[in-house]
């Protein structure tokens, strides 16, 4: 099984960027507990980072296309949560489980942060449990992808 993780907007400032809402890991932290809850289940990592929106969009259609094979993607798209239409159609075009991941919880900060774009065409949402939420999403896409 292979997983995709896609990281958005400003997440390579994790650590510097307000530790109060984000902690204080880094986005390789993130990563390498996504990679090692992805081998506890016999899974491969792919990790993808990207500031552009064009960047990330590129890289959904790749799995769509099967030029990066997936059995699931899991997406932390940062703030393009909020306002990334053409990354949320193109994430509509995905025929694996999508889970969109968020480290806060994103309901209790501002009100533009309530709405998310992705959602509606992402299997669920795991937001709020900081680190922890990377290990839960890698069981539930791996959970996903198997039924």
């Amino acid at each position: 099984m292979r997983i995709l993780l896609l990281s958005g907007p400003n997440l390579a400032m994790l650590g510097h960027r307000d530790p109060a809402v984000y902690g204080t890991r880094t986005l390789d932290d993130l990563v390498a507990i996504a990679t090692e809850a992805a081998r506890a289940h016999g899974a491969e990592l792919v990790h993808v980072h990207h500031d552009g929106e064009g960047e990330l969009v590129a890289a959904v259609h790749r799995v769509v296309t099967g030029a990066t094979p997936a059995d699931a993607v899991i997406i932390n798209a940062g703030a393009l949560t909020h306002y990334g239409l053409s990354l949320r159609d193109a994430l509509e075009l995905l025929e694996v489980p999508c889970i969109e991941l968020h480290l806060s919880n994103t309901q209790a900060r501002e009100p533009f942060r309530h709405a998310s774009d992705i959602a509606g065409v992402c299997s669920g949402t795991i937001a709020g449990l900081g680190a922890h939420g990377y290990r839960l999403a890698i069981d539930a896409a791996v959970a996903l992808a198997e039924e």
